[in-house]
């Protein structure tokens, strides 16, 4: 499946998601695209070298929830080929295995020390998405309550949608 996360600044990344390596995680955040449910959310953690992350968060940092879900990755018994290399979407979850739901991070780097423990479940397409999502690793961020890594400027969401 192929999708775009437009951002409201109007920048983009286009990206397939893979149904066969973690199918549980890509109808779950299909159903939440249909569902409308990431537009308005943030890239509430970015840390280059690293990854963005976003998809749980308004930009007054109040939590959105979504249903959690089965984690599918190998220590959670789960066969998940994706490895994290620059541009691999991944969710994002708590120690507990089966806790992920709506937050998902784009790795900018090799994060290859991620596979097994995180369900990988798609890439972004090309080297402009990698080249914005690098970008948005590196804008000015500070501290927000409990939060570090915060961009000083949301990032901000406009809309995910199926491309095709």
């Amino acid at each position: 499946m192929k999708i775009v996360i437009k951002l409201k600044d109007g920048k983009k990344m286009n990206a397939t998601l893979d149904e066969s390596a973690a199918p549980v995680t890509v109808a779950n955040f299909s159903k939440l695209i249909d569902e409308k449910f990431f537009d308005g959310l943030i890239f509430h953690r970015v840390i280059p070298g690293f990854m963005i992350q976003g998809g749980g968060m308004d930009g007054s940092m109040k939590e959105k929830r979504a249903k959690s879900i089965k984690g599918e990755f190998a220590s959670n018994g789960v066969k998940n080929p994706i490895s994290h290399v620059p541009g691999v979407l991944s969710m994002a979850r708590t120690q507990v295995k089966d806790s992920a739901s709506s937050q998902f991070f784009i790795c900018v780097a090799d994060c290859t020390f991620l596979d097994g423990e995180y369900a990988a479940f798609g890439k972004l397409d090309d080297e402009e998405s990698l080249k914005v999502a690098i970008g948005l690793s590196e804008v000015k961020t500070g501290s927000y309550g409990w939060f570090d890594d915060v961009p000083v400027e949301p990032i901000v969401i406009d809309t995910i949608e199926k491309i095709g």
